[in-house]
Order: structure tokens, then C-alpha cells, then sequence
């Protein structure tokens, strides 16, 4: 049962891997906005994680083993890009989201999270690189930021990354699964939502309260996978991971404590019981939760004219869910979800919204797509 609390930028021609899939067929699905068409963009990418259209309408997409590629609108997919980190490839860790520098068109900066290899374990880290004129490689990639401590761990590396309005760069970091406690310790980074600037300071604005390391911006969280600024407001939105039951959509706020492992909808995966129940005095509620668990990973807040019921709905992928939720808005309240696309049967890794409009998704499988989302004709 599910519980709620109610121009080219760059001229050179792209090297060829895989081909646009163009010839496959068109899938049909009903909405309440009207029957929906999902095509392939593109396939052939192992394990994508993240997107980020470049002004030029192409796309950078980061495959989890360590890769990084630009994808055509026509669905060409390039060689990799030299310059990006190595990382750690195992379980959930690897080359995870990519974000644009607000002023990108002019300095061509993008920022990577990853599992950054360490000695004696690893951790969520933020690199950050020019693209250079070709698209071929990252220039002068250097990491800016990284989540300490080290944990010998490969789950819960978080790693959305988003530039609110005043160019700082909120980073979702994860409590590395064994650690969950450390969740509500403010002297370290496992389970927070952080904001740095660009050069991966903490960023100006940021909560000072005793014993906080100055990168949190909010804690009691336990593993962000999607986030997203509402469209008007420019207030951060997060969708969490949960365990059994409690994945959350919550609105992180500076120096608030999002719960995490004190209070849950969720149980531990034995079935034990986790924390104190599910409110505590001092602890925020989520805006929204599921149970069962659909595992939410990515998620954007619709501003297109393609479909204008859909007005700031956010959109959020489902990995074990499989399918594209949709909830409606109004201010920080959520007033209804839709459950789409349920018989793709794809794990929705990331949510994006195109300049032309649709939604874009990537799908996490060895053989994982770009998926166009558009009204059907």
C-alpha cells in the first residue's frame, strides 16, 4: 500500500560507436494528458546515470564503468571522452551524474560525481573539467570535492548534483549503507545533501551551527538519487531511497534533519523494525512517500508547453518499479501522483527535460537506452 503525507558549441563531427536504434518500434502508452509514444534515442550504453543536454541539444551521458559520452539528437553516440576519473566500478559505484556550469556556454566547465577509488575504501567524490572544443576530452579535470570519511563500501554513494539560483552546487551524498548512523552526525558528510561552491568550498548561505562541517546543508538522509529546483520557487526537491518501504520526496531545508535511521516508513530488509518510529519533535516528514519501495532515481520538474496540464508536476524515475511517476504540485505540497509507462518494463535511471519539450530517460541495463518521451500522433 502506498502512504502519503499528502549551436553549436562545438563543430567537430562526433566518431561513431553505436547507431540510433531509429528502426525500432514505437511503444504506445495511455496518460492522462493523452496516449504517450517512447522511442529510442539511442542504445548501447552500459549502465547510463547520467544526462545533461549541452546548448547545442546535444547530450552528455555518464555510463557507470567509467565512461562519458555525447550523444546526437539523432542518437549518435561518440568514443568516450578522455579526461574523466577513474573510478570505482562495483556494486552501486562508478561515474554517476554530470551537470553543466551555469555559465557553460561560456567557460564549457561540467562537473562529474563518482566512486572515487581510496586507499583503504572509497567515497563519493565531484570532479571538475572544461569540455573541449571538439568533445573529445575534459581539460584541466581536477576533484573539488570529497565526502569524507573514506568507507570501504560500494552502495549509497547518493551523487545528484544540482546548481540552485545563486550558483552554488547542492551534491546528494549518500550514508554508504553501513554507516547509516553517521547519518545524523553532522561532523561528517555520510547521508547529507551538501552545497559548495563551484571551486568545492562550502558555499556561502550555508548553515552554521556548532559541530556542522560547513559543506551540510541539511542531514538525516539515506541515499538521494534524484533531485531537482521546483521551477518557480528554486527550492531544492529530493527523491530518496528508502529500505523496505520509505522511499520519500522531501524538500531539503539548511540545517533541518531529514530523520534518517531515527524515523522511517520503511523496514530494514530482515524485517526489523528501524529507529524510533515515524515522526520524532526536531525531525521533518517527507512531502510524499511509497510503500512498497519503488526505488526512485532521477527526477525533473516539467516547464515545457508540450504537455501544459503537467505544469510543474515533477517527474521521477523507478528503478524497481520500472515505470515514470508523475507528481502534481501545488506550492510544497504534493496533491496526486500518475503511474506511467508501467509495462515498459525499464529501470528508469535518470529524468530529464529536453529543450524541444519531451521528457528524455535513461534506462539502467547493460544495453541501456535514451528513451524520448512525446505525445502520441
Amino acid at each position: 500500500m502506498r502512504h502519503t503525507v499528502l549551436a553549436a558549441c562545438f563543430g567537430a563531427t562526433l566518431s561513431v560507436l553505436v547507431l540510433p536504434a531509429a528502426a525500432e518500434a514505437q511503444q504506445r502508452f495511455p496518460s492522462s494528458a493523452g496516449e504517450l509514444t517512447v522511442e529510442t534515442v539511442a542504445s548501447g550504453l552500459e549502465h547510463p546515470w547520467g544526462l545533461a543536454f549541452l546548448p547545442d541539444g546535444r547530450m552528455l551521458v555518464t555510463e557507470r564503468p567509467g565512461r562519458l559520452r555525447l550523444v546526437s539528437a539523432a542518437g549518435e553516440i561518440s568514443r568516450p571522452i578522455a579526461g574523466v576519473p577513474g573510478v570505482v566500478a562495483r556494486g552501486q559505484g562508478g561515474l554517476l551524474d554530470v551537470a553543466l556550469d551555469p555559465q557553460f556556454a561560456q567557460n564549457r566547465l561540467i562537473y562529474l560525481a563518482f566512486a572515487e577509488p581510496r586507499a583503504n575504501g572509497n567515497g563519493t567524490s565531484v570532479a571538475r573539467g572544461r569540455l573541449n572544443a571538439g568533445g573529445t576530452a575534459l581539460e584541466g579535470m581536477s576533484v573539488i570535492f570529497r565526502q569524507m570519511p573514506t568507507i570501504n563500501s560500494n552502495m549509497h554513494f547518493g551523487s545528484r548534483l544540482v546548481f540552485d539560483r545563486t550558483g552554488a552546487l547542492f551534491v546528494t551524498v549518500g550514508d554508504r549503507f553501513s554507516q547509516r548512523d553517521q547519518a545524523q552526525n553532522p561532523g561528517n558528510h555520510l547521508g547529507k545533501v551538501l552545497r559548495i561552491s563551484p571551486e568545492g568550498k562550502a558555499a556561502a548561505g550555508n548553515p552554521k551551527k556548532e559541530g556542522w562541517q560547513p559543506e551540510i546543508w541539511s542531514l538525516g538522509h539515506r541515499n538521494v538519487q534524484g533531485a531537482a529546483l521546483h521551477p518557480e520557487t528554486g527550492q531544492l526537491w529530493t527523491a530518496e531511497h528508502g529500505a523496505r518501504g520509505g522511499d520519500e520526496i522531501n524538500t531539503p531545508k539548511a540545517g533541518l534533519n531529514y530523520g534518517w535511521p531515527v524515523i522511517t516508513y520503511g523496514i530494514d530488509y530482515s524485517g526489523a523494525k528501524i529507529g524510533e518510529g515515524t515522526s520524532k519533535p526536531g525531525m521533518e516528514q517527507p512531502l510524499f512517500y511509497w510503500d512498497p519501495s519503488i526505488a526512485p532515481s532521477g527526477a525533473t520538474f516539467y516547464t515545457g508547453q508540450i504537455w501544459p496540464a503537467w505544469k510543474n508536476s515533477l517527474f521521477v524515475g523507478a528503478l524497481a518499479g520500472q515505470m515514470l511517476i508523475r507528481l502534481s504540485t501545488q506550492g510544497e505540497t504534493v496533491t496526486g501522483e500518475e503511474r506511467l509507462l508501467t509495462t515498459l518494463s525499464e529501470r528508469i535511471r535518470d529524468v530529464r527535460q529536453g529543450p524541444d519539450g519531451y521528457l528524455y530517460l535513461l534506462s539502467d541495463d547493460a544495453n541501456g537506452k535514451i528513451l524520448r518521451v512525446r505525445p502520441a500522433r
